[in-house]
C-alpha cells in the first residue's frame, strides 16, 4: 500500500492528452503521462485493503500493491522489477489496456479507483529511460527447439520466456514485421511501434530468431484465394517441416476472422473490413509505400461496431480528413455510470468515450443495418432500421428506418474466430466457435489434440485482451517448457 490515509487526502490523477487540433496532424502518441510528483500522490491512494482485488482482476495477476508502494516511496527500480516479474511488456498493456484491474480495486466501490494503468506506464517509461531492461541471456541451452507460430503479444511472451529457460525459440510472423495486431492493427497514436522494436531487439539477444514474410499452412491453398485476413508472406512453411525441424510447436496467431454483415449491397465497393483499412495506414506509417490504400479523406464514413477496433477506425479516419464521421452500436446506450454495487469488482458495462470519439464522431446507439445502397457499384449511403430488446430478443422499432449518407464503410463487428486453414493444415480440433481446442489447466494445459502441439492467446480463446494474450503466453511457456524438460521452474 502507499500512504495510509492517501485514499481519503488524494484525488484521481488522469493521464493528459495533448490538444485535438494538434494530435490530428499526426500519428503519433499524444497521451501525457504523470510525473515523479504526480505518480507519487496517485500511489499513495493504495488502500490497505486487506484482500486486494486489484491481483485477480488483472489477468498476469500483476503485484499492484507492492509497485504502488514503491512508486510512493520513489524506489522505482523495485517498482520496475515487481512489474517485470509478472508482465513481459508492460509498455504495451500500460498504453492500450483498458485496465480491469482498476475495475477490481477496492477503492472502487464507493470512489474513484486507483490509477493503475498510469502508475504502471510510469515505471516502465523510467525503466527504458534509466536502462534497466536489458536482456536476459539463459547460461546455458538446452538443446530442445521450439516454433512460436504468430508474433502478437502471446507469441512474443511465450517466446522470451522459453529463450530465457535455454531453449533455441525460432517465432515465425506471415507478416513483413513482427507484433501481430499490436504491428498491423492498433494504431501508432495508441501505441507507436519503436516499443515492439525495442522488444525484439532485447529477445533477438536472448537467442530468439524471427522469421517474418513466412506462412505455416498448408503449402498450396494458403489463407484461401478470397480471403481479407491480412497476410504479406513470401514464403510457406508447412506443419510437417516444423514437426520435422521442431521439439514442440506452439500456435499463438490471432482471431482475425472478421464478423461480416451480410445484408443486401455488402459486395458494393467502399465496405471494407476495419482490419483492411487499419494495417495500411500502420503500413505507411512504418514508411513503405502502399498503391490503392483506403483513405477517408473527403468521405462520409460510417463505422459499424460499437468497440476499440470501431474507435479506431474513427480516430484513423479523422487524421485522413473524413467529412463526417459516425460510429454504429447495435446494443442500447450504456448509462454513464456503472451500479458500482451490483458489478464490483467485474468489468462493468458503462458509457465509455475514447480520445478518438473526442475528437469528433457521431454515435448512434441501437441501430441496425438492413441493407447497403449503391450507384454504379459504388457504396452510397445504408439502410438502417432502429431496434429495441423485449425478452431478450431484438426486434425493430416500427418507423424508424432512415438512410444515411455513407462514402465509406468500415466493419467493426469483433471477430469470430482464428483462421481456419491454419488449424486444419495442423490437424488440430476445433470447439464450437473455430477456436483451437486446448485446455489451461495446470497439468496438460495448452496441449492440443496432435503430439508437440500446443495453443494459446486468441487462438486458442477468442478474440481478447492483450494482457490475457500474455498471460496465456506465459502460462503456455511453462507448459511446453514441462513437456520438454518434465519440469519447469517458469511462473504460471
Amino acid at each position: 500500500m502507499g500512504k495510509t490515509t492517501g485514499f481519503m487526502e488524494f484525488e484521481r490523477i488522469e493521464e493528459g492528452y495533448k490538444p485535438v487540433p494538434e494530435r490530428l496532424k499526426h500519428y503519433k502518441e499524444f497521451v501525457i503521462g504523470l510525473d515523479d510528483a504526480q505518480a507519487k500522490v496517485q500511489a499513495a491512494r493504495c488502500m490497505d485493503c486487506g484482500t486486494p482485488f486489484c491481483n485477480n482482476g488483472c489477468p498476469v495477476n500483476n503485484i499492484i500493491p507492492d509497485f504502488n508502494d514503491l512508486v510512493y516511496q520513489q524506489d522505482w527500480k523495485s517498482a520496475w522489477a515487481v512489474l517485470d516479474s509478472t508482465n513481459n511488456f508492460p509498455e504495451f498493456t500500460g498504453r492500450i489496456c483498458p485496465a480491469p484491474c482498476e475495475a477490481a480495486c477496492v477503492l472502487n466501490v464507493n470512489a474513484d479507483p486507483v490509477g493503475i494503468k498510469s502508475i504502471e506506464h510510469a515505471i516502465i517509461d523510467r525503466a527504458w529511460a534509466e536502462g534497466w531492461v536489458q536482456p536476459r541471456v539463459p547460461k546455458h541451452k538446452t538443446g530442445k527447439k521450439v516454433a512460436v507460430v504468430g508474433s502478437g503479444p502471446a507469441g512474443m511472451a511465450a517466446a522470451q520466456q522459453l529463450a530465457r529457460v535455454g531453449h533455441s525459440v525460432t517465432l515465425f510472423e506471415k507478416n513483413d514485421r513482427v507484433g501481430g495486431l499490436l504491428r498491423y492493427g492498433i494504431p501508432d497514436f495508441k501505441m507507436e511501434k519503436t516499443h515492439i522494436d525495442r522488444r525484439v531487439k532485447q529477445m533477438e539477444a536472448e537467442g530468439v530468431t524471427f522469421r517474418t514474410g513466412v506462412f505455416v499452412g498448408a503449402a498450396q491453398d494458403g489463407l484461401g484465394k478470397d480471403s481479407k485476413v491480412t497476410n504479406w508472406a513470401k514464403e510457406t512453411v508447412t506443419p510437417e517441416q516444423l514437426h520435422q525441424e521442431f521439439d514442440a510447436v506452439l500456435l499463438t496467431g490471432g482471431a482475425e476472422q472478421s464478423r461480416d454483415l451480410p445484408v443486401p449491397g455488402r459486395d458494393l465497393d467502399g465496405i471494407h473490413f476495419a482490419m483492411e483499412f487499419l494495417p495500411q495506414q500502420n503500413k505507411v506509417n512504418a514508411g513503405d509505400k502502399l498503391k490503392g490504400q483506403l483513405r477517408a479523406e473527403g468521405k462520409h464514413v460510417i463505422v459499424i461496431g460499437g468497440g476499440d477496433t470501431g474507435s479506431d477506425c474513427v480516430g484513423t479516419s479523422n487524421r485522413h480528413g473524413a467529412a463526417s464521421v459516425t460510429q454504429f452500436e447495435l446494443m442500447p446506450q450504456p448509462p454513464q455510470e456503472e451500479n458500482r454495487p451490483l458489478t464490483w469488482p467485474y468489468w462493468p458495462i458503462k458509457l465509455r468515450t475514447s480520445s478518438s470519439h473526442e475528437e469528433g464522431c457521431e454515435r448512434e446507439f441501437a441501430i441496425s443495418t438492413k441493407e447497403f445502397l449503391g450507384e454504379k457499384g459504388k457504396v452510397t449511403g445504408l439502410k438502417t432500421v432502429r431496434v429495441e430488446w423485449k425478452d431478450g430478443k431484438m426486434v425493430e422499432v416500427a418507423g424508424s428506418e432512415q438512410v444515411l449518407k455513407a462514402d465509406l464503410v468500415l466493419l467493426a463487428m469483433g471477430f469470430v474466430s482464428p483462421v481456419a486453414p491454419v488449424l486444419d493444415a495442423f490437424g488440430v480440433d476445433k470447439d464450437a466457435r473455430g477456436n483451437a481446442r486446448a485446455t489451461t489447466d495446470f497439468s496438460g494445459g495448452y496441449a492440443t489434440n496432435v503430439p508437440k502441439v500446443f495453443a494459446a492467446g486468441d487462438i486458442r480463446r477468442g478474440q481478447s485482451l492483450v494482457v490475457w494474450a500474455i498471460r496465456e503466453g506465459r502460462q503456455a511457456a511453462r507448459a511446453v517448457d514441462e513437456f520438454l524438460m518434465g519440469y519447469s521452474d517458469l511462473p504460471r
